[in-house]
Formats: structure tokens, C-alpha cells, sequence
């Protein structure tokens, strides 16, 4: 009588065949995640300018927001004021001065002026390399521009 199976040689080809296209499969992964983070970032940052617009014009006495958490709605639904505009989600309006979003982390910065005239706004990625590759700014007069460091010096074009 022949006994049925797999013997332990072919157990082992299926399993380094199965290592063999998991090696292959992880770096495009990897390529794909950091691809859609950065479009998440890039997407996010033009929110952020048109959440400041929105603000502006709702309270020119004030004139952009100097932080994200000024964009955000109230907490506990109240109504909304220039402390809490509720122009912005509450991921990106987060009460901290850098908000984390989709591996990266967004602020606003350098705001001028009384009222507030002039802003910047950053995505940076939270691990260079592993959650995105490039860096993201903008201001209230610019459109998205790029850091191909990863950091916040944006002087390229966004492509």
C-alpha cells in the first residue's frame, strides 16, 4: 500500500516559491502605500487652504486661521465661532499644533498680521522613506509645492 502526501522537499519548494513572491510583492506595496499617502497629503493641503478661505471670509476681523485646530468644529457640537469655524474634518483639525493624517504630519505656520493675512501650511511625512517620500507646502497665495527631501524647504512645482 502507497502512503499519499507531500514529501518534505516539495513542502519546501511550495514554501520558498511562496517567500520568493512575497519578496517580490512587499516593495510594490510599499511603492503603492507611500504613493497613495502622498496624494492623501497633497489632497489635504489644498482642504487646508480652501478650509482657510472659508474662515477668512467668515470672519474677516480675524483673516486666516493661525492654527488647524481654529478650522475644526467645536467639540460637543456647539456652535461654531472663530475659536471653532467647523470648516475643517476633526483629523486635520486636531487640537495639537501638528496634525497626523494618512503617515503625515500637517501644520500651519508663520501666520502674519492682525488680521491674519499670510500663512504657510506643511505636510511632511512622519517617517521619510516609509510613509511618504516628499514633503508639501503651500501658502494663501501659492499652489502646492514640493520638498523631494521629504522636509519642508518646498521650492519645486508640483508634478
Amino acid at each position: 500500500m502507497q502512503e499519499r502526501g507531500f514529501s518534505l522537499i516539495e513542502l519546501l519548494i511550495v514554501v520558498a516559491i511562496i517567500l520568493i513572491i512575497s519578496a517580490i510583492a512587499v516593495p510594490s506595496f510599499m511603492h503603492g502605500k507611500i504613493a497613495a499617502n502622498e496624494a492623501s497629503a497633497v489632497y489635504s493641503i489644498r482642504t487646508i487652504n480652501t478650509a482657510q478661505v472659508t474662515y477668512a471670509t467668515n470672519y474677516p476681523t480675524v483673516g486666516y486661521a493661525d492654527t488647524l485646530n481654529k478650522l475644526a468644529a467645536p467639540a460637543g457640537g456647539g456652535p461654531t465661532s472663530s475659536s471653532n469655524a467647523g470648516v475643517l474634518d476633526w483629523v486635520l483639525g486636531c487640537n495639537t499644533a501638528v496634525c497626523p493624517k494618512s503617515g503625515y504630519n500637517f501644520q500651519i505656520t508663520n501666520p502674519a498680521g492682525i488680521p491674519v493675512s499670510s500663512y504657510n501650511v506643511w505636510g511632511t511625512p512622519s517617517i521619510v522613506g516609509t510613509t511618504g517620500n516628499r514633503g508639501f507646502c503651500s501658502d494663501n497665495m501659492n499652489p502646492v509645492l514640493v520638498d523631494p527631501n521629504g522636509g519642508s524647504a518646498c521650492s519645486l512645482p508640483l508634478q
